[in-house]
Parts: C-alpha cells; structure tokens; sequence
C-alpha cells in the first residue's frame, strides 16, 4: 500500500538570487504541492546561512494564507533559541485563521551545540563502520558531528541567537511544558497557572524529529507524540534511530501505535542523466554545511568545478545517499526505504539551482508514486 508523502522545503537561496525571491518560491512550491496530491508541507529552520527558513512560524502563517487544505508546519521549531510560551503563541496566532492545519515540529540542534568539538582542535576519526546495503537502501557510516572542521561559526551564531546569559531549558521540560499551554494545564514552579491566549487548545498536532536514536527517538516515543527520523540529515543512524522510537514507545490517545514519518533527498527528472547533472552541486553545498561555514549559496551545476577529494569524503554519506533518477527510479528507491524502516509516511526534500526544476522534481514524484487522493488519514 502507497505510504502519504510530504515535502520538507529549505528556502534555498542560489547563486546571484535572493532570500526575497527564495521565499515565493517556496510559497509557489507550497500551491503546486497542494494540487499535486502532497499530504503535508514543513519549513526548517537555519539561521546566518544562505536559505531563507530563518523565521519558520512567520514563513508557514504565508503558505497558510496561500493555500487551503495542505498540512504546514516546522520541520522543526529549534526549540532551544525560544521559550516555549512564544512558540505556543505563536502556533496559536496562526491556527486562529488556519484551524486544524499545522504541525508543530520541534528539534533539538540548539541544545547539541555544545557537543561540537571546540575551534582548533583535530577532527575525530571517521567511524570504523563500513557502508552496507539493507533491501536496496543504502547505509553508510554515521557522520560524527566532531568531524566538523572549525565550529567557530555555529558558535557565534548561537550567542547571536540568546539573549546574554540565557541557557536553553531542558528539552524534555520545554517538550513537557508546550504540550501543557497547548493543554491548558501548564503551571508555574510556584503553582500559578498561566494559559497561553492564543496557543490553548489550538488544533496544532505536535512533533518531535531526531536524527539518532537518542533524547528526541525516545522521548518522541514515551510520550506516544508522531516522530520524524531524518535519513536525508543523518543516513548513517537510521535504523537506530527508528529502533529507538519504536522501543521507547508507549500508546497516547491520539496515537495507540507508533507513527513513523522517514525523510529522504531527491533530484527527479526524466531522463536520468539530466536528474543526475541537476544533483551534482550537492555535495558543494553539504561540503559548506559540514566545513562549519554554513549553507552557501546553491551553485549552478552548468558552471561549477568538481568537488575536490578532500570535500568528497567529507560528503559522501549524504551524495551516495540523495535518491536521483527517473521518477520510476527515485520511487522504486523510496518504497525501498519505506520498506526497510517501516515508515507510516515520507518527506522529500529537493534542491535544485532553478526553481522549475524543483518544481518539475516534486510533480514527477508525485505522479509517479500517486499521491492523489492519499492524503486522508
């Protein structure tokens, strides 16, 4: 049986465009991907690097407005940069004019800053374990986020995103604490009680996304919440990661069974060829996230040189991972990894240096694998 399948956009800014014209592109992508049969639409959220997802809840309150029944959400809300009274509000503000329509996803990545290696110290080793092959799905070895070069930049943006002196809460506590505003049970430490106006009882559907089988996997399951595990981030973990969900998982009235949605990378084009020229920047772009300088612009595959083998093995989890191909191909792929991982549902991110041809990437995937009509749930 054909799983739904969801979009994960980044707002990619390419070479000599802007962030003004990455967002309508993705609020353009947001309309097609409601007429071509996709079940949800999430932003992710990156801050001082070239995509325009810095803002998530103001950029889905857009592609609310622009749209009708599609699902919109974060993917996800870094929970760490904020407290949780000011995303619960905001959802809430959102949800007046949009009722029913938003998923709240919300990641971890601004309390894992930490982990990073400090600037100048020597990157870790790469992990002993080889690449191997489950059921056509390819897992390499995990990518140690120790292995970033210089983490100079990740942290002056992190002081740049607290206010001096602020530390994040506790995940699990801030988790605890926006499904109690949502709720309209949420106390504070003295016992007064506090609603979050708008925010309470809000049809907002919370998520929590991990890519490892750590906090946000068991977490996500102990408290029966939906759970994103992200192949296209982490393709190296993947299997624990689901593991981990499915363990930990205990039944909540909303959800009396796991409910696993799947991320993957995709370029689609006709011929293989073209799909296969379209992706070939990516590794320049995931080669810019991984040095510590952030995103980069997305570079034209027309005019850019070829990765150097240093900036290969830097990315070659995320490139022998990104499924590229013929829409038969590229779905033939993901019904793979539905397979191996047990997905309920997947989200596909794809990034092209021209908007149509993520435009034409998304509508031949979604023809292919016959979205229409699978959105009920």
């Amino acid at each position: 049986m054909t799983v739904p399948l969801s979009v994960l956009d980044l707002s990619p800014i390419s070479t000599g465009s802007t962030a003004r014209q990455a967002i309508r592109n993705t609020v353009d992508l947001a309309r097609n991907a409601e007429a071509w049969g996709y079940r949800r639409f999430w932003v992710a959220e990156h801050h001082f690097v070239a995509v325009a997802s810095s803002a998530p809840t103001e950029l889905i309150a857009l592609i609310a407005g622009a749209t009708e029944t599609i699902r919109v959400g974060t993917a996800a809300v870094q929970a760490g940069y904020r407290t949780s009274a000011s995303v619960v509000e905001s959802f809430g503000t959102i949800d007046a004019l949009h009722p029913g329509r938003l998923d709240l996803g919300l990641g971890r990545s601004a309390h894992r800053i930490g982990q990073l290696r400090s600037p100048g110290a020597p990157p870790a080793p790469a992990p002993p374990r080889p690449t191997v092959v489950r059921d056509g799905v390819v897992v390499p070895p995990p990518f140690a986020p120790t292995q970033i070069r210089d983490t100079t930049r990740l942290a002056a943006s992190l002081e740049a995103l607290r206010l001096p002196g602020a530390e994040p809460l506790d995940y699990a506590r801030q988790v605890a604490e926006i499904r109690a505003l949502l709720a309209g049970t949420f106390t504070t430490a003295d016992g007064i009680a506090l609603h979050a106006v708008p925010g309470e009882d809000a049809g907002v559907e919370l998520w929590l996304f991990g890519s490892s089988g750590g906090e946000s996997a068991q977490l996500a399951g102990s408290l029966g919440l939906p759970f994103v595990a992200n192949y296209h981030v982490s393709p190296g973990t993947i299997l624990e990661t689901v593991e981990a969900y499915r363990e930990a998982f205990r039944p909540s009235a909303r959800y009396p069974e796991p409910y696993l949605v799947v991320s993957a990378d995709v370029v689609v084009a006709v011929e293989e060829s073209r799909a296969r020229h379209l992706a070939s920047t990516y590794g320049h772009w995931v080669s810019s996230i991984r040095s510590g300088a952030g995103a980069a612009e997305y570079l034209d595959p027309d005019t850019a040189p070829p990765l150097a083998d240093h900036e290969r093995q830097l990315v070659d989890d995320r490139v022998n991972t990104q499924f590229v191909g013929t829409p038969a191909s590229v779905a033939a792929r993901l019904s793979a990894l539905r397979d191996l991982t047990g997905a309920d549902e997947l989200v596909v991110t794809s990034v092209t240096y021209r908007h149509e041809d993520r435009l034409t990437s998304h509508r031949l995937l979604a023809e292919e694998w016959g979205t229409r009509g699978s959105r009920a749930r």
